[in-house]
């Protein structure tokens, strides 16, 4: 067993990470599909859409040619309408909710006809929105992800300029460094962040991480406002012995070096055990079987009932080769000559239900063991709690407390996205931004 790189031809990993929803092939499908919809009243698609997004509408406009007008009703409501339609879990969300579900039908197709209008929106440079003048006013977003970038777009939208900070190299946050690159390519969400800000009034500095680079004292002193769009940080350890081993990763560096370098960059084991069983553990799953893994295992503590991710998302993994094993938690992982040998995990069982209503997984007392080379974490991510505690803001474990306004206990500094609610899909931090954007423009307004 050997952990390697570039394991495979360069037409292969172009073939195993394309399109994993390849869009509409002609314009003729789309109006096919949008001729479905049955434009229902109170529809409750949109109500279970995050962002609040006019779905019947929206897909009316597409029936009747009105492209251009379908394209303003998405990102009237969602910015990142474009990324969302590919990355969010709509069977739990709007297409869960699709009265053809109830008619034991096919629902319809909305992520697939919300790209198919935003996507186009964006190949052509559609100018959908015009900015107010400018009021003078000026706000820093610190975070260049979903939660940054809505609130930006919506503060400068209203005249206000935006200054936005971000640590990495790249502005996009979760989507370009933190899913999958079947679902969205680095170049796609470059293209979605130019689309947000070809608006006008709005910065991105990039290399500039909070608490090293710029302070929010500084920020304070200088801006009008500031919008906390941090984020969330690595994933959690696992607190067993052996985890500092050579070939155990955390999945969220796993992805974002294969985000960042490229697919033939990143090395992947022969046989490869996942601790976690939510989307980011699909994710690191999924594309360490298309890099190569001859063996994918993902182990989860509790049963296939209590499972953080979706159907649909599982079905991804199983129909790329990877196996699970349900109510089991790692134990020890085995080195040999400092590198991943083997891994042992408790056999569990469900018990009482948790203040949160899932049952809680027990140990039985067996064991058993699984020969591995490389052993992700998966196990949920770790709030800033240091540098928020460096900073004089209320949090509770690191996630940040806001009132109904999302402002913090500091006057002036709002936040919102997973640095509040420690993370939730990107249509949730798309409207926290706006919610943020919102607060700030009635606290400008009363200064």
């Amino acid at each position: 067993m050997a952990i390697e790189t570039n394991r495979l031809s360069q037409e292969d990993y172009l073939e195993l990470f394309s399109d994993l929803h390849p869009p509409f092939e002609h314009d003729e499908g789309a109006m096919i599909e949008a001729n479905r919809c049955i434009n229902c009243f109170d529809a409750p698609c949109t109500k279970l859409c995050p962002a609040k997004i006019d779905v019947p509408h929206f897909i009316k406009q597409i029936s009747s040619g009105n492209i251009k007008g379908s394209a303003r009703t998405i990102f009237s409501s969602n910015v990142m309408g474009a990324g969302c339609s590919k990355v969010c879990p709509v069977e739990k969300l709007c297409e869960g909710a699709c009265v053809f579900n109830l008619l034991k039908e096919e629902p319809i197709q909305i992520a697939k006809l919300q790209r198919y209008s935003s996507e186009r929106a964006m190949k052509e440079q559609w100018r959908l929105f015009e900015r107010k003048a400018s009021t003078g006013k000026k706000v820093a977003v610190v975070g260049a992800g979903p939660a940054g970038l809505a609130c930006a777009h919506a503060l400068a939208l209203e005249g206000i300029d935006v200054d936005i900070y971000e640590k990495e190299e790249k502005a996009g946050g979760l989507m370009t460094y933190g899913i999958a690159a079947y679902k969205v390519t680095p170049e796609f969400c470059r293209d979605e962040v130019d689309f947000i800000i070809s608006i006008g009034g709005i910065e991105i500095h990039l290399n500039k991480e909070l608490g090293k680079d710029i302070s929010l004292a500084e920020l304070r002193e200088q801006y009008s406002a500031v919008f906390l769009g941090i984020g969330v940080g690595m994933t959690r350890k696992l607190g067993i012995p052996g985890e500092e081993l050579e070939g155990v990763v955390d999945a969220i560096s796993f992805i974002y070096d294969l985000r960042a370098n490229g697919y033939s960059a990143v090395p992947v084991g022969d046989r490869v055990a996942v601790i976690g069983m939510g989307m980011t553990a699909i994710d690191a799953a999924t594309q360490s079987k298309r890099l190569g893994a001859k063996e994918v295992t993902m182990i989860y503590r509790r049963s296939r009932k209590e499972k953080p991710c979706t159907e649909a998302q599982l079905k991804v993994a199983l129909l790329d080769g990877c196996s699970i094993i349900w109510l089991a938690s790692p134990e020890e992982i085995i080195g040999e000559n400092g590198h991943v040998k083997r891994l042992i995990c408790h056999k569990m069982k469900l018990g009482w239900p948790d203040p949160a209503g899932r049952r809680v997984a027990v140990e039985t007392g067996e064991t058993f063991a699984l020969e591995v080379d490389m052993v992700i974490k998966a196990t949920g991510q770790i709030p800033y709690e240091a540098l928020l505690n460096g900073s004089s803001i209320r949090n509770r474990g690191g996630k940040i407390v806001i009132g109904g306004c999302a402002e913090t206990n500091i006057p002036g500094v709002f936040a919102g996205g997973d640095a509040v609610n420690g993370g939730k899909e990107v249509v949730d931090a798309v409207q926290a931004g706006k919610y943020g954007a919102e607060a700030i423009l009635a606290y400008l307004t009363s200064l």
